[in-house]
């Protein structure tokens, strides 16, 4: 079995935690293969990864570090395993304590996999060429990059338009998003099976803009209101970004693939809703309710 490994360099422990992956590897009959920004970190670097070759993903870190290997996977159907070496850790489903029994259910397979919907953003230029495309599995956003100044856009579904927005953004969420960047704007808290994309608007500037809930095969464009976007940006899981230029255009679709991510245990979607962002009263999570 062939695993990819994909990690944050930021955590002090890495090294360490690579170091106990690489020795445990071998007796389960694991090759391991690694992004090229790890290399200093490995006592044994292994093989260089080619996500065409490999039997499944492993992820260290945060969230972000499972989005950012998401995006690596570039729509390929491969199990996800997320290790979580940082706070909250809502899609990553172990810890480093429960390596070597993540590891044995990684090779038999003894997990739950969920299908999570991607996005696939497309921007165009003026003449209707194609100037970037990019995969995300929490969302792609429009907002200014410099200073904080109203972001004033179109905002079409389909062949139909939504109207102009004023607000400091627009976010186009997957449901697997709907608890990141969307949240935090206003935005409802969407279930992973639910076949939807949610557009939220980041600090509208009129109370007639609010969060909408649409079908997944629709298609959302964002187009940027004259005299020209100035300093727009695009940004994917809030990690990858580029900016806009006079003209462009922003195409929000289904990404053709899903993403696979590997549940360990059986602790539900609510559940770790409830556990990870605190979800509930305050008696209930005192005890009381």
């Amino acid at each position: 079995m062939k695993v990819g490994v994909v990690g944050n360099p930021r955590y002090a422990d890495l090294k360490s935690v690579l170091r106990e992956l690489d020795s445990l590897a071998p007796t389960r009959g694991i090759t391991l293969v690694t992004e090229p920004s790890l290399t200093p970190l490995w006592d044994d670097v292994p093989p260089i990864m080619n996500v065409a070759e490999i039997d499944a993903l492993l992820t260290y870190g945060g969230d972000g570090t499972l989005l950012r290997g998401a995006r690596l996977l570039n729509g390929r159907e491969v199990p996800i395993l997320g290790v979580n070496l940082g706070r909250v850790g809502f899609l990553t489903t172990t810890t480093r304590d429960r390596l070597p029994q993540a590891l044995d259910a990684l090779v038999s397979g003894n997990y739950t996999l969920h299908r999570r919907l991607g996005l696939h953003a497309t921007i165009t230029s003026a003449d209707g060429s194609v100037r970037a495309e990019q995969i995300a599995l929490n969302d792609v956003a429009v907002h200014k990059s410099g200073v904080a100044r109203v972001v004033r856009v179109r905002v079409r579904v389909d062949d139909e338009d939504l109207g102009p927005y004023s607000a400091d953004g627009v976010v186009v969420a997957s449901p697997t998003g709907s608890t990141a960047y969307s949240l935090s704007a206003g935005g409802p808290i969407v279930a992973p099976r639910v076949e939807a994309m949610i557009i939220t608007p980041v600090c509208a500037h009129t109370l007639g803009v609010r969060p909408i809930v649409v079908h997944a095969d629709s298609t959302v464009c964002i187009e940027p209101i004259s005299p020209e976007p100035n300093d727009l940006l695009v940004s994917f899981d809030g990690q990858l970004g580029t900016v806009l230029e006079v003209g462009d255009r922003v195409y929000v679709r289904r990404a053709p693939s899903g993403v696979l991510l590997a549940r360990l245990g059986d602790d539900g979607y609510f559940t770790r809703m409830r556990q990870k962002l605190n979800w509930g009263d305050l008696a209930a999570r005192a005890g009381e309710g």
